[in-house]
């Protein structure tokens, strides 16, 4: 049984749902040495998300968007929430990020990720402004 973690940062992105997958495998090249083995991300911020969804049609990612948008609004008027510590999209950010989750669990088979064919990786972002995330990766397994 072998262990890995390392720790990289996604590009900055302002509010939406972003495709990762590609950024995922070409920071983590240990995948590769991996016979069988679990892969856990975890986004080291409470106002953003990651999750596992479709992969190939961008409608998707904007939906999903606008329907958290839907669950958990922005505080434009202020009466709907009460932490606002860093703006109207703060509270809505960190409700999201509840709902959706900080990490994702994805099998390794061969070296390879074994998502399903239209399953990719997300980052979502939950607030206006641009920020860039940490991410703590860490691989579980046998080698091969």
């Amino acid at each position: 049984m072998s262990w890995t973690q390392k720790q990289f940062t996604l590009p900055p992105r302002s509010r939406g749902s972003y495709l990762i997958t590609d950024h995922i495998v070409s920071s983590l090249p240990q995948i590769r040495e991996y016979k069988v083995g679990m892969l856990n991300l975890f986004i080291q911020h409470t106002s953003c998300a990651l999750s596992l969804n479709e992969n190939w049609d961008e409608d998707v990612r904007e939906d999903m968007s606008d329907a958290l948008d839907r669950i958990a609004p922005v505080d434009k008027r202020g009466d709907l929430y009460r932490h606002s510590a860093e703006g109207e999209d703060d509270m809505p950010a960190h409700i999201k990020s509840a709902l959706i989750g900080a990490s994702v669990n994805i099998p390794i088979t061969n070296g390879k990720l074994a998502t399903g064919t239209w399953q990719g990786i997300w980052y979502l972002e939950f607030r206006a402004s641009r920020h860039t995330r940490k991410v703590v990766a860490t691989i579980q397994g046998e080698k091969a």
